[in-house]
């Protein structure tokens, strides 16, 4: 162990300290304590992505400052820390262990909170089950409830060259001699089983592909199964534009409606703003301030409303759970959202809202979209999607910030395989702030592919700006039978059915009509006055989900594709509709 105690710190620095698991590895850690002799709450982030992180550093030094003390921990496996890392899996137990290793240390009073973003999210909430009794608050930001079916072509991507390639600080991570993933590498080869097992060498990759079906892969690590083992309260973090928007507010849901202590259920929250995974007030860079305080996307402004001093807001949580504060913060209603187009925070107490008006949005001929079902028959609409000419991934939730978040989708709309149907200008604000899905009537050439739907704010400078979007893989589209959106109230998103392990997937009847339902995620938006709302349907949104290669085959393994003719039907026997999520004003 080495240390620094220099007279100009507000802190004593323990570097390097290993933390024994219950198998005899030992995992490395830097620890930040406060000035002088005592024992204080421990604040601990358990990262792959290294101790040192600038952005964890910093945070580190203003929760020292206020009187905590902080560990920043290298994973099982990576940097410093000892042992070989099996991604999620490994960190139920480590996370555990550290707990009761950090509950027993002379400078700790035993309570813990935790804090992280993405991965990090994650190594709070799954070892929360387990019951460790120092475990008392945790800040869970952008996190997941196991991936299954979230895991897109975008975030394999980003995080294989995040975690198996040098980070920003020239350490090497494992697997220096991979060739680098790139967009280019995916988009030229197939199948994408082998490009994974040929540049990354990870068993967890390649197992993402294997693994179609939700099996012991996947429930090794869930925290579906787990939610009423919980005991300690939760204080989720995501936005809008997050690549992990729908499963922290799976997590969060678990955690208010399943925990077993009324403490988790009561005092359990989650905040939702403005923001995409990288672009966000715990971005990585200082730099990244400057957008934090005006709310600047490139084809969007949410001013300076919508920055919030992310290390305040920690220690707002933190004091009311670890120090017993009285500061507000448990009298304040479980969900606070940023409301877009309006600019503007409020609390809400349930999700979704329970006054929620499910109002739909029909297709029609001639590009049109409105409240009225068709009256007769419509000709339907006709696409050829070809994989090879995939349409491009512009804004939505894209894990790479260079692509994501609330992207104007003009030039998208002008290719072929992109239909738009669009309202007349509003005649009153319509604000959306819940569930989006789509229920669409289509028929392909082919017998599987994807059908995708995205919810676009047209403003009357012609911008068409992305709120969510959603896809479909046909051969999955069994699994919404029977869900309305009235069953989210209870809990349900539209395709629990794929945790069912008799679910099948089922082949598409060529050219045969099928009912498909689109989960768009979740929004939260008010279209103003002499705006337009716009829905787009396709059948590709790449590389944020990879392209189906209209086949039929196992996905994954498929090393040629091949076009397909899509049509979408809008008449009265087959309406096919958006649903979304009008709250009265």
């Amino acid at each position: 162990m080495t240390g620094s105690n220099r007279t100009d710190q507000p802190f004593r620095l323990m570097l390097h300290r290993k933390i024994p698991m219950r198998d005899g590895v030992n995992l490395s850690a830097d620890i930040y304590l406060p000035n002088g002799e005592g024992r204080h709450p421990v604040l601990l982030i358990r990262t792959i992505y290294h101790s040192k992180d600038p952005r964890y550093v910093r945070w580190a030094v203003g929760f020292v400052k206020a009187g905590y003390a902080v560990v920043l921990q290298d994973c099982r496996g990576r940097h410093d820390s000892d042992g070989y890392w099996d991604p999620y899996v490994c960190e139920i137990p480590d996370g555990y262990d550290t707990h009761e290793w950090i509950g027993k240390q002379p400078w700790s009073n035993g309570r813990i909170g935790t804090f992280g973003v993405s991965y990090p999210g994650f190594t709070q909430s799954c070892p929360a089950p387990d019951g460790s009794k120092h475990l008392q608050a945790l800040v869970p930001i952008a996190s997941q409830q196991d991936n299954y079916g979230h895991h897109r072509c975008d975030g394999l991507i980003a995080w294989a060259n995040t975690v198996f390639f040098p980070n920003m600080i020239g350490r090497t991570m494992q697997g220096e001699a991979m060739a680098q993933l790139s967009l280019q590498t995916i988009q030229s080869r197939l199948p994408l089983y082998d490009v994974w097992g040929e540049t990354a060498d990870s068993p967890y990759l390649t197992g993402v592909v294997e693994h179609e079906a939700y099996d012991a892969f996947w429930s090794s690590y869930s925290l579906r199964h787990r939610y009423n083992q919980v005991e300690v309260p939760s204080y989720f973090m995501t936005g809008w534009y997050d690549s992990l928007l729908n499963e922290t507010i799976k997590v969060f849901q678990g955690w208010r409606k399943k925990a077993r202590s009324e403490a988790a259920r009561k005092l359990t929250k989650l905040i939702i703003g403005p923001w995409s995974h990288q672009v966000a007030p715990w971005g990585r860079s200082q730099a990244g301030y400057l957008w934090e305080k005006e709310g600047v996307f490139d084809d969007r402004t949410f001013g300076p409303a919508s920055h919030i001093d992310i290390v305040q807001e920690h220690l707002r949580w933190y004091d009311a759970r670890l120090k017993d504060v009285k500061n507000g913060m448990d009298e304040e209603p479980p969900l606070h959202l940023f409301v877009m187009g309006e600019n503007v925070w409020r609390f809400e107490k349930e999700w979704p809202l329970t006054r929620t008006r499910w109002t739909d949005y029909y297709l029609h001929a001639g590009s049109k979209l409105s409240e009225q079902k068709a009256a007769a028959t419509e000709a339907p609409d006709t696409f050829r999607y070809d994989p090879a000419d995939p349409v491009p991934t512009w804004g939505g939730s894209y894990q790479m910030k260079e692509l994501g978040g609330p992207r104007d989708r003009r030039k998208i709309e002008e290719r072929k395989d992109v239909l738009v149907y669009t309202t007349a200008p509003l005649e009153r604000d319509i604000e959306v702030t819940g569930p989006v899905s789509a229920t669409i009537w289509a028929a392909s050439s082919a017998k599987d592919t994807d059908f995708t739907a995205s919810l676009i704010d047209v403003h009357p400078d012609g911008r068409a700006i992305l709120l969510t979007d959603g896809i479909c893989r046909a051969r999955f589209r069994k699994a919404a039978d029977g869900w309305t959106s009235e069953d989210w109230h209870k809990g349900i998103a539209p395709y629990e059915k794929l945790y069912d392990p008799a679910f099948k997937p089922e082949l598409l009847t060529p050219n045969t009509p099928a009912e498909l339902k689109i989960d768009l995620w979740s929004t939260s938006n008010l279209v103003k006055k002499g705006h337009r709302i716009r829905v787009e349907i396709s059948s590709s949104n790449f590389p944020r989900y990879d392209r189906n290669l209209n086949t039929g085959g196992r996905v994954g393994y498929e090393a040629q594709g091949k076009a397909a003719d899509q049509t979408i039907f809008h008449d009265a026997e087959r309406p096919s509709h958006i649903t979304l999520p009008v709250i009265p004003r």
